[in-house]
């Protein structure tokens, strides 16, 4: 049967800026090339598809769906891969960010479409018509901003910068409606006319002893002028330990400051910036698309599911994914009659008898795959579609 055993995959690492030059060498024993190394890509996102015996993953995939997706993830999803599995090394902060829904996605994309502007054009918005929620599993101390303070809670750390010009900021936000107030001062924040205010506050970041302030006045070291910064101060600070996840809805604000993880995602890539990055800017669109309401960070805790496996289980029907600690002692089987990526970060990971992965290294275990399972000595990751984990 063709698409029966698993499938060794050839993957693409994005050479964005605020990449590591070291770090995913270090991680995979590969020699550095001298740029940075900042998203290895694993799956069928026709930007940048892995490839199996040469051919593009989407391209499989396309050819036969029932083998490669299973006939439950093909009936739901279509013919295409739902999820994208990344790992990303930070060495400097993302752009501030947000994620569309579907039906925004759906409606950006076609509009942008019917006004001619190429995929690969720098001003374009929407690159494809899905959502892309999103989870990130820290391999390393992993930091970030992610949602929305409590107004008082945001109005709080804006005092602490003792800057008089951020006193009407700071009103706001004690005084108004939530939701209604952190849109007011976000968009005030990002408007060219708040230039020399924010050049005020960014100085008192720089100049400040304040630890609650430290991760920001990183942030204003990494991207000096930059409109995003004092708007990236209402966001609450959230820190991961290794194994620790994070979960990213859509119109939830984000930045990613630093670390390595290992990151699946809805098979999309759209992304709305404010600020915090070289990429294109799309200010209207975001405040058309953030969701302004006060947030704590989302956590997923790991389900413990026996002999070293934890499961986390987003609250998104197109991925979930699989921590295996594999010690030397057995087998973990995969589930079966679905499409898989399986990756290994550290040690050594086997599937089956024929193929062993390295770190770094990843294979696609199609649907059609007889019993598969996972063996060795080492971490491997499994990303599946989250809509059968039971």
């Amino acid at each position: 049967m063709p698409h029966a055993t698993p499938m060794r995959l050839a993957t693409t690492i994005r050479p964005y800026d605020w990449g590591s030059v070291t770090a995913l060498p270090e991680l995979f024993g590969t020699e550095p090339t001298g740029e940075p190394q900042a998203e290895l890509w694993m799956g069928a996102h026709p930007g940048a598809p892995s490839t199996a015996g040469g051919v593009p993953l989407n391209e499989l995939i396309a050819r036969d769906p029932a083998a490669t997706l299973g006939e439950r993830c093909a009936e739901r999803f279509g013919p295409v891969l739902p999820y994208l599995l990344k790992v990303l090394a930070i060495k400097r902060p993302l752009s501030l960010q947000v994620h569309p829904t579907t039906a925004q996605a759906e409606a950006g994309y076609a509009a942008e479409n019917a006004r001619g502007i190429p995929l690969d054009d720098f001003a374009r918005t929407y690159k494809d018509a899905s959502h892309k929620p999103e989870m990130v599993c820290a391999l390393t101390p992993f930091h970030g901003l992610c949602g929305f303070r409590s107004p008082g809670a945001a109005a709080g750390l804006l005092d602490r910068l003792g800057v008089p010009g951020l006193r009407p900021w700071i009103e706001t936000l004690r005084t108004g409606e939530p939701g209604q107030a952190l849109r007011t001062v976000f968009a005030a924040m990002l408007d060219d006319a708040a230039r020399p205010l924010r050049a005020e506050a960014e100085a008192a970041l720089l100049e400040s002893p304040d630890a609650g302030l430290a991760a920001y006045a990183g942030i204003a070291r990494a991207y000096p002028g930059d409109p995003g910064l004092v708007a990236a101060l209402l966001l609450n600070h959230v820190t991961l330990r290794p194994g620790e996840a994070l979960y990213l809805g859509a119109g939830v604000p984000h930045a990613y400051l630093g670390g390595i993880g290992v990151e699946i995602m809805a098979n999309s890539d759209n992304v709305l910036r404010c600020g915090l990055t070289s990429k294109h800017v799309d200010v209207p669109e975001l405040m058309r698309v953030v969701d302004f309401t006060p947030s704590a960070p989302h956590l997923v805790e790991p389900v413990a599911g026996g002999s070293g496996a934890h499961d986390y289980r987003p609250p998104a029907p197109e991925f979930a994914l699989t921590r295996y600690e594999l010690t030397g002692a057995g087998a973990h089987p995969l589930p079966g009659g679905v499409p898989g990526i399986v990756l290994c970060t550290e040690g050594e990971a086997r599937l089956g008898d024929d193929l062993t992965l390295r770190p770094g290294q990843s294979a696609f275990v199609p649907a059609a795959a007889a019993s598969p399972r996972v063996s060795g000595k080492g971490t491997a990751y499994l990303a599946r579609p989250g809509a059968f984990t039971k």
